[in-house]
């Protein structure tokens, strides 16, 4: 393993759970996955009610290919037993509670007792360490600190890995720029497309990012494209990486990438069961085919997932590492179900639209697509922003070039407009990649 640490440092590397040998994980697997089903059943009515309901209990569960007989959890179980029904400790066990923005009904609350925020934060510690921080390191946490799990998760975990960590959480972009290079901070923990932000503000202002100390980048919260990394890794003069999770089963620091290979997160395995599905049937697939991700937790108190639908689209792989660790790897994420768009019979994610956009020379990586409906049809634009070198002349070539390498690559007809420099808006957390004009029903 290429991690070390010494005796002193906070946070202890433990190659007997990352190098574990699979078959030795499985049993570990089992063993949590009985004690988890037993916890959620004797404590969560809605988990007893539904296992009751599909004549299954806890006891049933002798082998992990058992639990595609349990029943399914989708985030409107949370909605429905707002705000603490689903917990499975007393309440005043529960010492940190997180919650969704709500902008679509309900916010979906996770509680977490003490133990849960101390494996978490051992989790994130090792998914910084994966993706290439160190202790000593400088953190700049960019992050939205609140009830969006990102920020302190990756505060804790920086902390427990024993870097110093500078809280800056997201926006004012121009003092992130000046704390990055007066700190020397060596990761940078952002979402991909707000660290892009960082980056173009930081050439416009004369200051070389790329060539300072900072060389770790740690992105999440919203899917990205190669090219985006590619982007990312010669702008910031970094080896980018992704980090994977979502506050229903734990927040960030469920997967990472390692920074030896940065081909798949290493989804870990001594704290989470990883399956994927038939997004239509519900029915489990075989290792290496696409479908819908599904997550039980194994050892979270406060809120246990049974069966939690992720709605993101990924493949599985247990291919050996470079970096020796023997963790299951959910390979690049597609897209979302409730991403995905339809357009004219066509199957379309954003993240398809990006891989083709990003890196396209004469255009800037900022776009918006854009929904709407003209008579029963759906209908997708793109509005692109150009380069700041690209000549106004150009944009119309540009434009047809790109709607015809959509066209060609993904099967869907769409309407692209490039836009000046500046105009697209900028994130300041998790970029806005789908405006949907389309009437409300």
């Amino acid at each position: 393993m290429s991690v070390s640490t010494s005796a002193n440092t906070p946070f202890h590397f433990q190659p007997e759970f990352e190098t574990m040998p699979r078959d030795r994980l499985a049993a570990l697997q089992l063993e949590r996955l009985q004690k988890t089903l037993a916890h959620a059943y004797a404590n969560v009515d809605h988990f007893r009610q539904r296992f009751d309901a599909a004549g299954v209990k806890p006891d049933d569960l002798k082998s992990l290919e058992d639990l595609a007989r349990f029943p399914l959890t989708v985030k409107d179980d949370l909605r429905a037993h707002y705000p603490f029904k689903m917990f499975a400790v007393p309440r005043d066990q529960v010492v940190r509670v997180h919650a969704s923005s709500g902008t679509t009904g309900k916010p979906t609350v996770v509680g977490y007792t003490r133990e849960d925020i101390d494996t978490w934060a051992n989790l994130m510690a090792r998914s910084i360490a994966c993706a290439g921080g160190r202790p000593g390191d400088i953190l700049h946490n960019a992050y939205g600190y609140g009830l969006f799990t990102g920020g302190l998760g990756a505060h804790y975990g920086g902390e427990r890995l024993g870097c110093t960590v500078t809280p800056m959480s997201g926006g004012n972009t121009e003092k992130q720029i000046v704390l990055l290079q007066d700190f020397g901070a060596r990761v940078l923990c952002a979402t991909p497309s707000y660290a892009l932000n960082i980056a173009e503000m930081a050439e416009a202002e004369g200051v070389d990012l790329a060539g300072g100390p900072l060389k770790v980048g740690v992105f999440g919260a919203e899917p990205w494209s190669e090219a985006m990394r590619a982007e990312l890794d010669q702008r910031l003069g970094i080896r980018a990486v992704d980090i994977y999770g979502l506050s229903e089963i734990m927040g960030p620091g469920v997967a990472a990438e390692c920074c030896e290979e940065r081909a798949g997160l290493h989804g870990w395995e001594d704290h989470f069961l990883f399956e994927v599905i038939d997004p239509d049937s519900g029915e489990p697939l075989p290792l290496g085919e696409a479908g819908e991700l599904v997550i039980t937790t194994l050892t979270k108190q406060a809120l246990p997932m049974i069966r939690y639908r992720t709605r993101d689209i990924t493949r599985l792989s247990t291919d050996p590492c470079a970096c020796g660790r023997s963790h299951v790897r959910i390979l690049r994420i597609t897209g979302r179900n409730d991403d995905m768009l339809i357009i004219r019979g066509v199957n379309v994610y954003p993240s398809q639209i990006e891989a083709v956009m990003v890196g396209f020379e004469g255009i800037a990586p900022h776009y918006q697509l854009v929904v709407k409906r003209e008579g029963t049809m759906d209908t997708l634009g793109a509005e692109i922003e150009a380069a700041p070198e690209t000549a106004a002349a150009d944009y119309a070539r540009l434009a047809s070039e790109i709607r015809h390498h959509i066209k060609s690559l993904i099967g869907v007809t769409c309407a692209v407009e490039l836009k000046a420099p500046g105009e697209v808006p900028r994130s300041q957390g998790k970029a806005v990649r789908v405006r949907d004009e389309r009437p409300k029903s």
